[in-house]
Formats: C-alpha cells, structure tokens, sequence
C-alpha cells in the first residue's frame, strides 16, 4: 500500500465509523488507485455495512480479549504487499491491545520499511467525551510512530475547556503538535435538519454519492448532504497525503 489510514480512539461512541466512512469516500473519488477498507471492530461493524466501499472484516480480538495475532499479521501483510490505499476502521474495544501489539511488533517501523505510510485519525469530542479522547489522542501519539489528522466532532457541543480553551490550547495537543498534520471538523448542524439527514444516511448505510441517486432522500436532504461532503472533502483535500501530492492531482486531471 502507499497508505495506510487507520481509525483509532479508546473512547467509544465519538465517530470513529463515521470518520472512517468519509476518509473512504473522499480517498475513492481523489485517488486513482484501490482503495482498500478493512473493519476490525468486533463489537460495532458499523463500517462493514457500507456495502458500496466494499469493506472486509478482520477478526483481530479473540474470546479472551487479545489480538488474535495470526489474523493481524495477514492484515500487516496486505497492507505491506497490497497496491492501493488501505482505510481501517478500529474499535474501541481493540484499542489497548492494538496499541500493544504494535508497540511490540514495531509495526510502525515495519510498514515505513516497506514503504507504506501510516496515518492515523483519531476522533476527539466535545463534553464530558473531551477528557476520555483526550487520553486516548496521547496514547495513540505515545505509542506509535505515525502521523496523525485529528477529527474534532462537535456533535455534543464545541471542543472546549470550562476556561474557555480551545484544542489547539490543550496540553494534549500541544505535546504532539509535531506529528499532527491536519485537523478536521465536524461542525455542528441543525440536529432537526442536517443531523436527521446525516443519521438516515448512516442508518442505511449509504454513501453521498448513493444518497444522491436515492428516491428515498428528498431533495432538501440531498442537497444538505452534498454541503457536509463539500466541507469535508474540502478539509481532506488540504492534508498532505498522497492523493493531494501534485503529482496526483496532475495525474488525475489528465485521466479524466
């Protein structure tokens, strides 16, 4: 793979699905290579429903909760010898024994030997979620040698201290502002409108661009949806990763 972009927080419930869904959608229409998408959630498999990405499941975390280390090792394997893109949403529940499991196989060191670069996006919310995210975003940047996007959903309210702070003012951030490229937000909407819209289109599993072609969305639905894609195709496209190199984007161009 030329990347490997992997979803990753220890708090459940903040997006992390939701992120990986949209990397895989924005990373298909911007690449031309395969893009790859893996679920190694065992609890919520909520990604391997989207149908349209094509996404294969990876039983990693056995009945006594440790990394079945022959089912991530092939996992390893084709994310070193595959040709494309990889997308791999992980759970909450395989957060601390994924976490070992590279720290102890250098998995890191291993994927940039072999070329592949690893990019990891990990979901931090707002209220009383902040504090948890928080641990989880060190954690993440304490154990692995990787870059790492941000996603700041604001589902439960702006990502902000009682002082008023903002993300960019937390210690959190500050330690590791060196290995984060990119920040993405997931600003709140209109909950009666965009937010209802948003949950229909992930209760059935569909992409933007499904949604576009359903006659089950309505035309204000659709065109509220093509808003939140804009926004957050826009914020990808300024990361620096591989589909936005100048090269690729000439490449794609020139395809089309």
């Amino acid at each position: 793979m030329k990347e490997a972009h992997v979803i990753v927080q220890g708090k459940g419930g903040v997006g992390k699905s939701f992120s990986a869904m949209i990397v895989a959608q924005y990373l298909t229409a911007a690449a031309k290579a395969k893009v790859y998408c893996f679920d190694t959630d065992p609890v919520n498999q909520t990604f391997s429903r989207f149908k349209a990405l094509e996404p294969e499941i990876v039983s990693i975390l056995t009945i006594d909760n440790n990394i079945d280390t022959r089912n991530f090792d092939s996992l390893i394997e084709k994310l070193i010898e595959g040709d494309g893109i990889a997308v791999v949403d992980n759970g909450a529940a395989t957060f601390v024994p994924l976490m070992s499991y590279i720290a102890e196989n250098h998995v890191d060191e291993l994927l940039k030997e072999n070329g592949v670069r690893l990019i990891l996006h990990v979901p931090v919310m707002g209220g009383q979620a902040l504090e948890d995210c928080a641990v989880g975003l060190a954690q993440t940047a304490k154990f692995i040698d990787a870059e790492i996007v941000v996603w700041l959903n604001e589902h439960n309210g702006a990502i902000r201290l009682t002082d008023g702070k903002g993300f960019t003012d937390l210690p959190v951030y500050t330690a590791n502002e060196s290995k984060i490229i990119g920040i993405i937000n997931v600003v709140h909407r209109n909950p009666d409108t965009y937010g209802k819209d948003i949950q229909a289109m992930t209760s059935a599993n569909l992409t933007f661009e499904q949604v576009d072609k359903s006659p089950d969305f309505g035309i204000m639905p659709r065109q509220r949806l093509r808003t939140v894609k804009r926004d957050l195709f826009a914020q990808l496209e300024k990361l620096p990763i591989w589909v936005n190199t100048p090269s690729e984007k000439s490449k794609g161009k020139a395809d089309e």
